[in-house]
């Protein structure tokens, strides 16, 4: 009888570095419209560059034409417009200037930076505008710098309105810059909220739909699209800080639905110039994989993966990126200086130990196509999950969930030693008044 890591061996299929690699992957996609990619990692080298490489192949083959990563929408959108060539940076790393805060290498990293500048190479080449590619954020953290850019657009397009909407969002005044106050504050009921007040500003936007949309054309779409999603960060960040401190359960719901509501505007603005909408999703395990396969499920817990399965079915392809050991970039505490970390070797009969145990160095792994293997799988493992935060000391109780890893995703891919991501820098600049992304989870 097979053991259960021969059984992986055979039905693994060895990554080689050839241009047939990811064939596989791509019959598995078909004519599915959203391609959810993870990391068990927040900073490996293999996950951004395999990612990138998939996603290329996405673009090229499968008509894909828009990236949503686990980032914020202000921040990404300097990349979606430097792809785009809609503004005067001449080289990538300026795109990626947006990431300024805490933990800036998720996205400050020398892969994104490659990727960024293919991106630029391949809009240039497509001809109609429908055929170039986007590059957009799907969190939540960035209250204060999407606050500046509704308040930039309305300038823009609206002048009048400026002062209203100003002294709607002034209600954040009397907390400074610091957003976690704010949190407190009115989660505690020492404070009013300023939930009224986003939400009436929101309304306003999409009430003048009309009026901001006179002058034709898919630049002014984007535009008034831009905004409103500027204006929803707003209301649902300003929902964030006032649960983050009644529990993560509730901040991390709230958090997942956010990129939900995201990423589903997202597709129906993309619907009225590109038929059908076909996006790739970039975010940590966690977040991507279903999470009633896992213990979260147990917390009332639910997550992005989850929801764009019941609402899209087939027509989404989840896939999981896992290492055994290597080494990571990470930071010891919040808002500490990026660090390149060895990662330990993972815990015994963990899906990353089996994975070990099954002597190919990088593999892809089909579940459907291997019932016998899947359902030897299906029972519950743990599975590594490391944020931004890395401390091997606490392995077990910090990194580490139960899942079953067939239910949870619809195949993997496995790279046994990995290495850290390079940061463009190592030394935090955040940016004041901005909760660190990520936090509390990490992931």
């Amino acid at each position: 009888m097979n053991t259960l890591p021969q059984l992986i061996r055979d039905a693994a299929k060895p990554l080689t570095g050839s241009p047939r690699d990811y064939a596989p992957l791509l019959d598995l996609v078909g004519d599915a419209r959203f391609v959810l990619l993870g990391e068990a990692t927040h900073g490996t080298h293999e996950f951004y560059r395999e990612r990138a490489q998939i996603t290329k192949r996405l673009i090229r083959e499968k008509g894909f034409h828009a990236i949503a990563v686990e980032a914020d929408w202000p921040d990404a959108y300097h990349i979606n417009r430097f792809v785009h060539g809609a503004d005067d940076n001449t080289d990538a790393a300026d795109a990626l200037d947006g990431f300024k805060r805490f933990p800036q290498w998720m996205w400050r990293n020398a892969d994104v930076l490659d990727f960024t500048r293919w991106l630029r190479h391949h809009n240039r080449l497509q001809k109609a505008e429908e055929r170039k590619v986007g590059f957009y954020g799907l969190d939540l953290y960035s209250l204060h710098a999407s606050i500046e850019a509704v308040l930039a657009y309305l300038a823009k397009v609206d002048p009048a309105s400026v002062p209203r909407a100003r002294k709607r969002y002034a209600c954040f005044d009397h907390f400074g810059q610091d957003t976690q106050t704010y949190g407190l504050a009115t989660g505690l009921g020492m404070a009013p909220s300023c939930e009224e007040a986003v939400i009436n500003e929101l309304v306003e936007l999409r009430l003048r739909e009309a009026q901001y949309l006179q002058h034709d054309g898919r630049v002014a779409e984007d535009e008034l699209f831009c905004a409103e999603q500027n204006a929803l960060v707003i209301k649902n960040a300003e929902q964030y800080y006032r649960t983050m401190f009644r529990g993560e359960v509730s901040s991390w719901n709230l958090r997942d639905h956010h990129m939900m509501e995201t990423l589903a505007a997202l597709s129906s603005h993309l619907e009225q110039f590109q038929k059908p909408a076909k996006m790739v999703v970039w975010a940590h395990n966690s977040h991507l994989g279903d999470a009633r396969a896992t213990e979260m499920s147990k917390r009332g817990e639910f997550n992005l993966g989850q929801l764009v399965r019941e609402r899209f079915g087939k027509q989404s392809i989840h896939v999981g990126l896992t290492t055994y050991t290597g080494t990571v970039t990470a930071a010891s505490d919040w808002d500490g200086a990026a660090e390149r970390k060895s990662i330990r070797p993972a815990l015994a009969d963990s899906y990353e130990d089996l994975f070990h145990r099954a002597e190919h160095s990088r593999f892809w792994l089909e579940f459907k196509k291997h019932e016998e293997l899947a359902l030897e799988l299906k029972g519950a493992r743990l599975e590594r999950a490391n944020g931004v935060i890395y401390r091997p000391e606490t392995e077990r109780a910090s990194h580490y969930f139960t899942a079953r890893l067939p239910e949870q995703f619809d195949a993997v891919l496995h790279f046994d030693e990995t290495r850290a991501v390079e940061p463009l820098e190592r030394s935090p600049k955040s940016k004041l008044g901005e909760v660190e992304e990520t936090f509390p989870s990490g992931i």
